[in-house]
């Protein structure tokens, strides 16, 4: 099972970000799907997740800003960021827990709040 991310870059603060990340390869289905992050010296940390029953978890500091949602058919998970602050700047990784087998991490997509 693979993942690729996609949809990082350098917004202005207030700006919006969509993230994908879609899985591929043999899987039956996936319990967790998630976004984490990690900035420069911090540790990573969760975004927020869903699972395969659409419940959700968000972290307090992107509550109302940030919504996650996924699209089981075509396996992605997608994070849709608004009012983006240079606090949001990070590293960004998606994460999967396939039914079945081992979770996997994708390979992180950076994500750069400035002006």
């Amino acid at each position: 099972v693979q993942l690729q991310a996609s949809g990082g870059g350098l917004v202005q603060p207030g700006g919006s970000l969509r993230l994908s990340c879609a899985a591929s390869g043999s899987i039956f289905s996936i319990n967790v799907m998630a976004w984490y992050r990690q900035a420069p010296g911090k540790q990573r940390e969760l975004v927020a997740m869903i699972t395969s029953g659409g419940g959700v978890n968000v972290r307090d500091s992107v509550k109302g800003r940030f919504t996650i949602s996924r699209d089981n058919a075509k396996n992605t998970v997608y994070l849709q960021m608004n009012s983006l602050k240079p606090e949001d700047t990070a590293v960004y990784f998606c994460y999967v827990a396939p039914v079945g087998t081992s979770p996997i991490w994708g390979q992180g997509t950076q994500v750069t709040v400035s002006s």
